[in-house]
């Protein structure tokens, strides 16, 4: 089984359950030429999500939550996946601090704790719908961030991909999915709108 949203994009998954928040959002209508938007219906937006959990699941040995989406929770979740992809926009780019806009978007969510049969302190997920599946995201993207992961998932810095991206670059500063492709074709547009700018300059 396979994280649905990332493989469809060819790409490498995050470590952990953090691949839980990277093929979120890979639900995007992001490529090119562009895939269709996974939590536009509530069909296909449990379809993925069920696969997902799945994944998850399998990836953190814990029993996946079980969850109804209907079309308040597709709007909701299309809204958490738009305000993340803001926020690791806006981190690659150096920004100092989350703009109100993208705060005001996500949500501020409780969470169970429990202590398993190891004796190790574990966050679940809690409510219902759309705000379990922000749940477990937010906790995923907590754990990330004592482990130092969350400032390697990246959003591809070409516009006309914005691909959910895992950097496994040693200094972690890649700001392409895949330098080849969307590294170059960026490099190529900025090569050739300096040439336009020029020409311009001289008429």
């Amino acid at each position: 089984m396979t994280w649905p949203a990332t493989e469809r994009y060819a790409l490498e998954p995050a470590p952990g359950g953090l691949a839980f928040v990277q093929d979120l959002l890979n639900t995007s209508p992001a490529g090119r030429p562009r895939h269709a938007d996974w939590l536009d219906d509530p069909t296909t937006a449990q379809t993925w999500l069920s696969e997902a959990l799945a994944q998850w699941s399998a990836a953190s040995g814990r029993p996946a939550p079980a969850v109804d989406l209907t079309d308040r929770d597709c709007e909701a979740l299309r809204d958490l996946r738009w305000a993340l992809h803001r926020l690791l926009s806006d981190q690659s780019d150096g920004a100092e601090a989350v703009s109100a806009q993208v705060l005001a978007a996500l949500p501020t969510l409780s969470v169970s704790m429990r202590v398993d049969e190891r004796g190790t302190v574990v966050a679940e997920p809690s409510g219902t719908g759309w705000r379990r599946v922000a749940s477990l995201v937010l906790i995923e993207c907590l754990q990330a961030q004592q482990t130092d992961q969350r400032r390697r998932l990246k959003i591809c810095r070409n516009e006309r991909c914005q691909c959910a991206f895992y950097d496994r670059s040693r200094n972690n500063s890649g700001v392409w999915h895949d330098v080849r492709f969307c590294g170059n074709a960026a490099n190529l547009r900025a090569y050739r709108a300096r040439k336009r700018e020029q020409a311009a300059s001289r008429e």
